[in-house]
Order: C-alpha cells, then structure tokens, then sequence
C-alpha cells in the first residue's frame, strides 16, 4: 500500500471515507467535516486487555502525515513491550498537575510558618521570595525551571548582595525540594546554579562586622547622651542597661521581671531567648540594679515596655537613637549599633587583661571546640560578678583609667 501524501491529504472530504497512511500499521485519517483536515487514529490490539482500541493522535493538517507516523511508531513500540498507550496515558493524566513556582512557594510557606521562631522571619522569608523570584520564575511550572532560569533569578544580586542572594538561594533550593518530593519535578535546578554564575568573595572577607564605638569613649557617650534622661525615658535607660551586661538587643527587649533576681543581682535569660539556645546567667552590677529599680511599676511583665503600647519595643528603637546622636564608631561613616557594645566590652577586657574565658562566658559565647566545650560545667557566675562590677564602674567614671585591676 502507497504512503499517504499530501496533496491526497489536503484533498479529504467528508464522504471521501477514511485514508490509511500505508507506511505505518492501523494508522489512518479519518475525515471531518471540513474539506482538507480530518483526525489521527492509530488502530491496534491491546496486550493488556486483548481489546481492539483507537488511539487519537490529533488533528490534520496541524498533525503533519510525518509527525503523525512518529507518534504511531512511538505507540508500537510501546505496544510491543507489553504497554498499552491509552492505559498509560490514563495514568499521566492522573498524575498531580505540577503547580507554578508561586503556587509552590506560598504552599511551603504557610506549611513552614509554624516552625519559625516569630512571624517576621516568616515574612522575610516570602518577602524575599516575592521580590526577587516571582517576577522571573513565578509563572513558570516547576517541573519547567531550569539551572539557567534559578541563575536569571540570583545574577542581579549575586556579587552586590551576597547575603540576600546566598539567602534567597536557599529559599528557592527549599520550594524546589518540596517540589521534587511532591513529584512535580525530577531534580533540583539549584544544586547546580552555581556553574552558571561567577564565583562570590568569600565570607570573610565580605563580612562587615557591626561598627562599635571606642571603648574609650564610651563613659563619656553615657554621661552626655544617656545619663541626662528623666525616669520615664526607656530608651537610654535600656541602652545605659545594654551596655552595662554586654548582651544583645533582643535579649534586652525581651526581658521580663521574672528573670530578675534582686536579692541575688542574677539575671537569668531563659535558652529560648538566647542565640545559642542555652541559659545564660549574668552577674548585675549596682549600676544595673539601680536602672531596674528605676523600671518598677511601669509593666507587670516587661522591663522596658514600650511606652504608648505597653509591648516589647522594636529592634529599630536603639538603632534609630543611637542614629539621632550620630553616635561615634570605629568605622568610616557609619554610626555606632548597639550590637557593637559587645565588641567595645570584649575589646576592653583585652586591653585590661581579663581571662579569655572570663569576657567570652561574659558574653555567652558558645565554645567551638567540642572536647573543650565537654569539660566546661560552670558558668563562673561568680568570677564574673567582680569583672562586670569594674565594667560598670567604668561606664559611669566619664574618665578613662591607666589600668583595670584583676
């Protein structure tokens, strides 16, 4: 039997009666209504049922006679090893639809929004996603990304916000991963973006730590700009506070009455409020315990609440003050933060001699050496109550002393 041609096909007419293609077995175009197009049907026996079937393989012209005989080989050989086409097209069909990336994101999110710490993470975790990856990958099926679209996504940022992109890379890595899982998609683009892009500064030397002030002129700072606030003023009062126990501004924020030991000047923060999740006891020095009993009355539960709402203050309140005084640092054009008054803290427990062990448990720094870290059983709460009563004495001298005695 002759193949079908073209000009044979082009010339189908309603009553012309079905065209077998002759080059391939059972396949054949079946006219429509309509002078010059007609269906695809692929005759043939199921293995799997025994039945005779008619597979569509779509419509002429827009099926060419070539194309056509490609797909119906395609068939025969799967009918050949025992598949039948139309039962394993069922089964694609059932298949989960793979949803956008957006869709996926915003699924992983909500899923994910429980185990976070605070809502805020929470947001920025979408936030960033929102900004940066929906407008290129959003719309895209996810078992339809490509290595080259995660690096379309980064390349923006990818040298000029390392974090954020070293971050953002880590969020789209988990939407495709909870996609792979959900069998949406067969592999993680992202494990091999990087080929794709230039290779990054290392960490440390993109690292910029937080600008601090001097340690030298520290007392003064507080003279000037902390000791000159009424009694209502929380915001100096809880710096003034910070400075005093080296510790960060979350810590001071978040902290309540019940972690207040009067009697014994302890203040103990609980693991869930501490970086390293453990317990951190800290020594107060009569400068400290005199800014507490300041606080007294002015909220049942929190130290330093808010004023007008009466909530935990905002991590920006320090940052925003310590802006307004233009605060000195030891960076080039940038203010003093009050993370860095840990470091001031650390570098004068250098320059006067403290024990490395006394300033690092001083400020609840984790050992990383793990045989070290095994034998460390004390938090020398009381080696550290004489070395934060001298901190404290030279916070408020407004001078600076030759030399700190041990």
């Amino acid at each position: 039997m002759a193949t079908l041609t073209d000009a044979k096909a082009r010339n189908i007419k309603p009553d012309t009666g079905i065209l077998p293609h002759g080059g391939v077995k059972g396949l054949a175009l079946h006219p429509s209504n309509t002078k010059g197009s007609g269906k695809w049907v692929l005759r043939f026996v199921s293995k799997v049922t025994g039945k005779r079937r008619n597979a569509g393989l779509g419509s002429y012209p827009q099926v060419s006679i070539a194309e056509a005989a490609k797909k119906a080989m395609q068939m025969h050989e799967q009918i050949k090893n025992g598949i039948d086409p139309l039962e394993e097209k069922t089964k694609i069909n059932a298949l989960p639809k793979a949803p956008t990336f957006k869709e996926a994101a915003e699924l992983l999110h909500a899923e994910l929004l429980p185990s976070w710490k605070n809502d805020k993470h929470g947001q920025q975790w979408i936030n960033t996603v929102t900004q940066f990856a929906f407008p290129i990958i959003g719309e895209f099926k996810l078992d339809q990304i490509q290595p080259r679209h995660i690096a379309d996504v980064l390349r923006p940022i990818w040298l000029e916000k390392s974090e954020t992109a070293g971050r953002l890379k880590q969020r789209i890595h988990a939407v495709m991963a909870w996609g792979w899982a959900q069998n949406h998609c067969q592999s993680n683009p992202v494990d091999v973006v990087t080929h794709l892009l230039p290779q990054q500064q290392s960490k440390s030397v993109r690292t910029q730590h937080q600008p601090a002030m001097p340690w030298v002129a520290i007392p003064k700072f507080v003279e000037d700009q902390l000791r000159t606030a009424n009694r209502h003023d929380v915001t100096r009062a809880m710096l003034e506070f910070l400075i005093l126990t080296a510790t960060r501004s979350g810590e001071v924020r978040g902290m309540t009455w019940s972690e207040v030991d009067f009697d014994n000047a302890i203040w103990t923060i609980p693991p869930e409020r501490m970086k390293a999740k453990l317990q951190h006891r800290l020594p107060l020095s009569k400068r400290a315990i005199s800014i507490l009993k300041n606080q007294l009355g002015k909220h049942k539960i929190l130290v330093f609440p808010s004023p007008r709402k009466e909530v935990e203050l905002s991590d920006m309140v320090l940052t925003s003050f310590l802006r307004r005084v233009k605060a000195h640092s030891d960076s080039p054009d940038r203010f003093a933060t009050a993370h860095g008054f840990r470091s001031s803290f650390r570098d004068w427990c250098s320059e006067h001699g403290i024990p490395r062990d006394l300033a690092e448990r001083s400020l609840a720094h984790t050992v990383q050496n793990k045989v070290e870290a095994a034998y460390h059983r004390t938090d020398l709460l009381e080696q550290r109550r004489p070395l934060m009563e001298k901190w404290g004495d030279f916070v408020g001298c407004n001078t600076i002393p030759t030399s700190v005695d041990n």
